[in-house]
C-alpha cells in the first residue's frame, strides 16, 4: 500500500507515460512501420523517417517524443527496417525508449500486397525520482532508491494490407507485459504494468481532378485498462507537391497537418494540435506541435513515377 500511494502521489501530473503507455502521433499516416511491422519495405525504395512531437507546449516538463525508422526492401518478397522510438518527461525524470529490427514477407495477391511482418529488440524504462519536487527517498519503492531502471525484451507483429488505392493494418509493437516497481516479496504486486497495445490503420485515396487526391485515414488504438483512442485525419495533396489537412483525436484534440514535397525523394510534414479536453483549456497548455521528415533513396528509373500517397 506504501508503494501505491506514492505512485499515485509522484505520477499523478506526469500520467501520459504511465496512463497514456505507448506515445501517440498526429502524423501516424507517415510513421506507420513504428506501430507494424509489416509495412518494411512496402515503399519499394530504402527510406529513412525521423518525427519530433512536442506535448503541451508552454508546460514545464511536459512530454517529448521522438522516432526514427529505417526501411528497405531487400528482395521482391522481403523487407527489413529497424525502428526506435524514445519518449521523455519531466525534464528527464522519466525516459523510456524503445528499439526493434524489423522483417517483412510481402505476398502479392493481383493488384495488391498482403505483408505479415515480426519485431524483436528492447525497451528501456529509466525513473529519475531525485528531480522530483519536494522528493523523500523514504518513500522510494522498495528495493529502488532514486533511480529506477528497467530493461525489457519486446516482441511484435503485424499484417499490413495495401493496393494503389487502399490500404489496411492490425498490429501490436509487442506481446510481452512488463512489470515495473515490482519486489522480491510474492505477496507485493507489481505497481504498474505495461500492457499489450493494439493498432488498427486504415486509409483510402481518392483521386479528384488530375492534380488533386484526397485520403481519410483512421487509426485506433486498443489497450486494456485504458480508454479506446481513436484518430481520423484527412488530407488533401494538391500537384504531388503541397498537402493540407486535418485530424481529430476523438475527445482528445483537434489537428492541423501540412506538408511539403519539397523534390522526389524529401518530404517533410508539420502538425499542430489543440487538445480539447479539460486539460486543453488550461492557460499554461499551449497545444502540441509535429515535425517529420522522410527522404527516400528512389532510384533514378523511378523518380517520375506519381508518388505514392502512405
Amino acid at each position: 500500500m506504501k508503494k501505491i500511494l506514492l505512485f499515485l502521489l509522484v505520477f499523478q501530473g506526469i500520467q501520459v507515460v504511465f496512463g497514456q503507455q505507448d506515445a501517440q502521433f498526429t502524423q501516424y499516416m507517415y510513421n506507420t512501420q513504428v506501430v507494424n511491422a509489416g509495412y518494411a519495405g512496402s515503399r519499394e525504395s530504402l527510406g529513412i523517417t525521423g518525427l519530433h512531437r512536442s506535448q503541451w507546449v508552454g508546460l514545464d516538463g511536459a512530454p517529448t517524443s521522438q522516432t526514427l525508422s529505417l526501411s528497405s526492401p531487400v528482395s521482391e518478397r522481403v523487407g527489413l527496417g529497424f525502428s526506435f522510438v524514445n519518449d521523455e518527461i519531466g525534464n528527464g525524470t522519466i525516459q523510456d525508449s524503445f528499439f526493434q529490427g524489423v522483417f517483412a514477407y510481402h505476398v502479392p495477391t493481383g493488384n495488391s500486397t498482403l505483408s505479415f511482418g515480426i519485431s524483436a529488440g528492447a525497451s528501456f524504462l529509466n525513473v529519475n525520482f531525485a528531480n522530483l519536487t519536494n522528493y523523500d527517498a523514504s518513500t522510494a519503492p522498495i528495493g529502488n532508491g532514486d533511480v529506477y531502471k528497467k530493461f525489457a525484451p519486446t516482441v511484435g507483429a503485424g499484417i499490413y494490407y495495401h493496393n494503389e488505392k487502399f490500404y489496411a493494418g492490425f498490429s501490436t509493437p509487442s506481446f510481452l507485459k512488463t512489470e515495473h516497481f515490482d519486489t522480491d516479496n510474492s505477496n507485493d504486486s507489481s505497481i504498474y504494468l505495461e500492457n499489450i497495445t493494439w493498432y488498427g490503420i486504415m486509409g483510402y485515396v481518392f483521386d479528384i481532378g488530375a492534380k488533386t487526391k484526397f485520403k481519410p485515414a483512421t487509426l485506433v488504438k486498443m489497450t486494456n485498462g485504458a480508454p479506446l483512442a481513436v484518430d481520423v485525419s484527412a488530407n488533401f495533396m494538391f500537384n504531388q507537391k503541397f498537402i493540407l489537412g486535418g485530424a481529430y483525436r476523438i475527445n482528445n484534440a483537434l489537428s492541423g497537418l501540412v506538408g511539403f514535397q519539397l523534390n522526389e525523394k524529401l518530404l517533410m510534414g508539420l502538425a499542430y494540435d489543440k487538445e480539447t479536453s479539460t486539460f486543453g483549456g488550461e492557460t499554461f497548455n499551449n497545444g502540441s506541435f509535429e515535425v517529420f521528415l522522410r527522404y527516400e533513396f528512389i532510384k533514378k528509373e523511378k523518380i517520375d513515377l506519381t508518388p505514392r500517397f502512405f
